[in-house]
């Protein structure tokens, strides 16, 4: 892993970057409490990062593959680097993180059920965000016209999607299952807010959840 260089800036708002983070970020910051260690695998331009920092006073810092994103977070002033989750989780020591996040990059990751097993090494708790490959949208789109589909959510045509690992809510709570691992968290969203009215039938949800959100530890 390299740092990149700092360069000052100016920082936006809490109340601009809150208001602008995804959905499933501003839903993550929800779950992480006040003044807790954190890491951000994926952190993007660093919008999670600076909220967490600002709003709950963690010691918050990110890693991020996308060079141009990490420069932008760093030149935000934000504590990011330049990293691959499948690699360079390896060299952080056991228990260094109250929480590690995983923001909408597992199913884009080589090996996610190491980089899973690593998270919950380095960190108490795991906070996993991923789209659902099982919402009724895409499985119309792929039984009407045969084709991968192509929906708000999963937004680029195969051959550009940086996605090689898709899968669905059920598919994760199997995972979870069969590596010990204790669900302290599960929720089912739309791309507009609307929390999945079917938390107690993970069926429902993994056909109406068009993105899902868990917060995992280990039995």
């Amino acid at each position: 892993m390299s740092d990149l260089a700092s360069r000052p800036a100016t920082r936006p708002s809490v109340r601009y970057v809150a208001k602008n983070m995804r959905l499933d970020l501003r839903l993550i910051a929800d779950m992480i409490a006040p003044r807790s260690m954190v890491l951000d695998i994926g952190c993007g331009d660093g919008a999670l990062l600076d909220y967490l920092i600002s709003e709950k006073q963690a010691d918050a810092r990110g890693i991020e593959i996308d060079m141009e994103q990490a420069t932008r977070a760093v030149a935000a002033g934000l504590p990011a680097i330049h990293g691959d989750a499948d690699t360079d989780l390896a060299f952080y020591p056991e228990n260094a993180f109250d929480y590690v996040v995983l923001s909408r990059t597992l199913q884009a990751v080589e090996r996610p059920r190491e980089v899973l097993a690593q998270m919950l090494r380095i960190g108490r708790h795991a906070i996993v965000s991923f789209p659902n490959f099982g919402h009724w949208q895409v499985r119309w789109k792929l039984l009407s016209t045969g084709r991968m589909p192509d929906t708000e959510t999963w937004s680029r045509p195969w051959y550009e999607t940086p996605n090689i690992h898709p899968c669905t809510i059920l598919d994760f709570f199997a995972l979870a299952e069969m590596d010990g691992y204790v669900v302290e968290e599960w929720l089912a969203v739309d791309e507009h807010g609307s929390k999945a009215p079917w938390r107690k039938s993970v069926r429902l949800a993994n056909l109406f959840g068009e993105q899902a959100l868990f917060m995992l530890r280990k039995r």
